[in-house]
């Protein structure tokens, strides 16, 4: 049953906000001017929810919401560095202002996980009032990440504590996997996807960076920094960073070497000695690149499950084999032995030749 959202919300003005050190914690706001070391991450956070690189639709939504001073209790997910947390955490900047940190309390579930964390911090938290100069400011926001790493007593005690408190309090749960969170907690909210950022936002976002920091970076490196996000700004932006603090000029080969993934052109060199050398040279010449480029097998594996993609061969022989490379990946997750590994995907794409072969005749 959806909270009942009849009562608009009451919000005070930034100067009637009063601190209350006892409840809630203090989100960190990092000026662009702070020190160097600053992860760019922070440094580069969304402020407002126009700074919010994608997803305009929830992002319009949810501004809306909040405008008509309607806003529900709210479930975000999808993958890492995708916006949710930015996207709360500016909603709460946009209600209460430069005093926001008073009136949210920021858990992260993964750490603080168990059911007395409801029963006593979340609840403590909602039960709680808070007044500036005698008028009560009745809407507080508990900002859940991480939901899905909660335990099923937890979440259950949650509910309830939802229903209780939703008149002077929302809740806004984030997490990556949906299907965690108890079909209970999930029919109290308002969900939104976030999808992985499209590569026209990453690159725009990076762009913006790049020009704030005035770095040195060539169109093949921004082009990698974006290829190997896979729609994570996060992980864009850590990139970036990281390829910095080791080489001036950030190009393709910079990137590759700073992150330690296979460039494109090994991948499609390895490939070429998978679809068209002996067993016996494929895997001399593959464990020496990986020997001289310092490349781990599982990324290989990965890299050229991409690759085949662009290979024309029948849709069958390319679904056996993406099936093989697949159970080739997952054994080397559990850190099964390398040269048995790449024995392997050689013997695969040996039977995958001999199936192209015989498909051609």
């Amino acid at each position: 049953m959806m909270a009942d959202f009849n009562t608009p919300m009451e919000i005070d003005s930034d100067d009637q906000l009063i601190s209350n050190p006892n409840k809630g914690k203090d989100i960190l706001i990092v000026d662009s001017t702070n020190d160097k070391a600053t992860p760019w991450v922070e440094k580069f956070r969304p402020q407002s929810l126009a700074d919010v690189a994608a997803h305009r639709d929830i992002i319009d939504t949810i501004d809306r919401l909040t405008s008509e001073n309607k806003l529900p209790h709210l479930l975000l997910y999808g993958p890492p560095g995708t916006g949710k947390t930015s996207t709360v955490l500016a909603v709460a900047r946009k209600i209460y202002g430069a005093s926001y940190h008073n009136m949210i309390l920021e858990l992260n579930a993964s750490d603080d996980r168990g059911i007395d964390v409801v029963r006593q911090q979340i609840q403590d938290f909602a039960s709680t009032q808070s007044f500036s100069f005698g008028v009560k400011s009745p809407v507080k926001l508990v900002l859940l990440d991480e939901a899905d790493a909660m335990t099923k007593d937890a979440q259950f005690a949650l509910r309830r504590v939802i229903e209780k408190y939703t008149k002077n309090t929302r809740f806004a749960l984030i997490c990556n996997h949906v299907n965690k969170i108890i079909p209970a907690l999930q029919s109290r909210c308002t969900r939104f996807r976030f999808a992985p950022l499209d590569a026209s936002h990453v690159t725009e976002r990076l762009k913006h960076v790049i020009k704030a920091e005035g770095l040195n970076v060539d169109e093949s490196g921004l082009t990698a920094l974006v290829r190997l996000s896979n729609g994570d700004m996060r992980k864009a932006l850590n990139i970036l960073q990281s390829t910095h603090m080791a080489s001036p000029h950030i190009s393709e080969e910079a990137v590759y070497l700073c992150t330690g993934n296979p460039m494109p052109k090994d991948i499609e060199q390895i490939s070429h000695w998978l679809l068209n050398e002996s067993f016996m040279t494929s895997l001399r010449s593959i464990s020496d690149i990986k020997m001289r480029k310092g490349l781990a097998l599982v990324d290989i594996v990965r890299e050229v499950t991409m690759f085949i993609f662009q290979i024309k061969m029948p849709s069958g022989v390319r679904v056996q084999l993406i099936n093989d490379l697949a159970d080739i990946e997952y054994r080397l997750s559990f850190a099964c032995n390398d040269k048995l590994q790449l024995g392997s995907l050689i013997a695969t794409f040996t039977r995958a030749r001999s199936a192209i072969v015989a498909a051609a005749k």
